[in-house]
């Protein structure tokens, strides 16, 4: 079950393997287009990649602005989950925010998802407010999440 996984920046060569798991994983999946732009054009962007002897199993986009670090996206391949990979996944995103400079750390979760919520409170993440209709494709609200790294 702990199988070997090794953290690597993302690439563009990634963007087709990150795809297939943004589909899988998501109501309303970020284009490819979208994926390329995050690589090639936004200079805030940075994605972390796990991977496997099986290929790509998960990534975890975010956004270091200044001090913090913004998570955007992170999903792990539905037939790879409940092996603690998203769990691991984010704690290497979590150093590398860290290695860049953010002292905080954000994300939004839907108020539905109470699995990503107990993840993210057990790497410290706590409650920071509601936002009211986020999600496009129900307008169910999101819970913002906030991790002080100086705490």
């Amino acid at each position: 079950m702990n199988e070997e996984v090794t953290f690597r920046k993302m690439t563009i060569e990634d963007i087709d393997a990150v795809y297939d798991i943004e589909t899988l994983s998501f109501s309303l999946p970020w284009t490819k287009e979208a994926f390329f732009y995050e690589m090639v054009d936004n200079e805030h962007a940075y994605y972390v990649i796990a991977e496997t002897d099986k290929g790509i199993v998960g990534y975890c986009g975010m956004w270091l602005v200044m001090d913090e670090a913004h998570v955007t996206n992170i999903a792990i391949r539905p037939d790879e989950r409940g092996k603690k990979l998203g769990e691991r996944l984010m704690m290497a995103a979590i150093e590398v925010a860290k290695d860049q400079g953010a002292m905080l750390m954000t994300l939004e979760a839907r108020v539905s998802n109470h699995v990503a919520q107990n993840l993210y409170r057990k790497l410290g993440f706590k409650n920071g407010g509601i936002r009211k209709r986020y999600y496009s494709d129900n307008y169910e609200d999101a819970l913002v999440m906030w991790v002080n790294f100086n705490e």
